[in-house]
C-alpha cells in the first residue's frame, strides 16, 4: 500500500481525510469541511497538504478550498461538471480520468445523484474509494440534484468494484441507516448481525467508517433492490430502479 490514510471527526457528523504517500511526501485532503481541523490535523502528522480532492461542491465538502490553499499552496482537483462551483478549482476531472498522488493513482468515476456532477476517487493499487456523499454506510445520499436513475447508475459502478475495496464516506450516518435498512429489509441476517456490532460501536463512541463492498452489498438496501424480501417489504418488484426510487423515497420520510 502506497498510501497512509488518516481520518478525522470534522463539524457534526464529517469525516475528514487525510491521505500522504510515504515516497514523494504529497498529501491530500479528501474534501474539506472544515479547514482550520485539517491543517492542524496535517500539522499534528507532520505532513504538507500539497492537493485537495473534491468529490461535489456542497459547503461541507469545498468549504475550506480557499483557506487551506493560501496556507499551504495546494492544487485543488474537483469534479469538472460543477467546475463553477468549486472554490479555488485548478484541475477538473471526470470519468474515466487519473489522478496522481505521490505514487499512489486514483480513477475517477462520475457518479451523480446527490448533485449534478459529483465524482469518486478510486485508489485502485491500494482498493480504496473515497465516495463522498454518493454511498454512506448502509445508506446513500439524498437525491438534490439528480434521479433515481442516475444514482442507481452511480452505485451500481461503485457496487463493481472489487469487495474487499475499502470504502471511505464523508459522514456518521450508519446507526440511523441500519434502523431504516431494518424496516425493508428486516430478514436480513447480516444486516441484523452488522446493526448489533453498530450500536455496541457507537455506544463506545467507536466510528463506523471505513466499510467494504462486499459489505455493503450484503447489507445496504440501496444496493439490493433485486433482494425479494426488499421488494416485498416496499410493495415494489422488476424494475430495479423503481424498486430503487422507492426505497429512497421511504429513507426520505423515516424518522428513526
Amino acid at each position: 500500500m502506497a498510501l497512509e490514510i488518516h481520518q478525522f471527526p470534522c463539524l457534526k457528523d464529517n469525516y475528514g481525510y487525510l491521505i500522504h504517500d510515504r515516497g514523494s511526501g504529497q498529501c491530500a485532503a479528501v474534501d474539506t469541511p472544515d479547514a482550520a481541523r485539517i491543517l492542524a490535523e496535517a500539522d499534528g502528522k507532520g505532513w504538507r497538504i500539497t492537493h485537495i480532492l473534491n468529490t461535489h461542491h456542497h459547503f461541507d465538502h469545498a468549504g475550506g478550498n480557499l483557506a487551506i490553499k493560501q496556507k499551504t499552496g495546494c492544487k485543488v482537483i474537483g469534479p469538472r461538471a460543477e467546475a463553477t462551483k468549486i472554490p479555488g478549482l485548478e484541475i477538473a476531472v471526470g470519468e474515466g480520468d487519473r489522478i496522481q498522488i505521490g505514487a499512489a493513482s486514483a480513477r475517477v468515476f462520475d457518479v451523480p445523484g446527490h448533485t449534478a456532477g459529483h465524482i469518486a476517487y478510486w485508489f485502485d493499487s491500494d482498493q480504496v474509494a473515497f465516495v463522498g456523499d454518493t454511498l454512506f454506510a448502509l445508506g446513500c445520499g439524498r437525491l438534490f440534484e439528480g434521479t433515481a436513475e442516475q444514482m442507481w447508475r452511480s452505485l451500481s459502478k461503485l457496487a463493481a468494484l472489487p469487495s474487499e475495496t475499502k470504502v471511505y464516506c464523508a459522514h456518521e450516518y450508519t446507526q440511523s441507516n441500519a434502523r431504516f435498512a431494518l424496516t425493508v429489509e428486516p430478514h436480513n441476517a447480516a444486516l441484523i448481525k452488522r446493526s448489533k456490532e453498530i450500536d455496541a460501536a457507537r455506544a463506545k463512541g467507536q466510528w463506523t467508517v471505513p466499510s467494504t463492498i462486499a459489505l455493503e452489498l450484503a447489507t445496504n438496501p440501496f444496493l439490493r433492490a433485486s433482494s425479494a424480501d426488499l421488494q416485498k417489504t416496499i410493495g415494489v418488484s422488476g424494475d430495479l430502479v423503481k424498486v430503487f426510487a422507492k426505497t429512497r423515497a421511504l429513507k426520505d420520510e423515516f424518522r428513526g
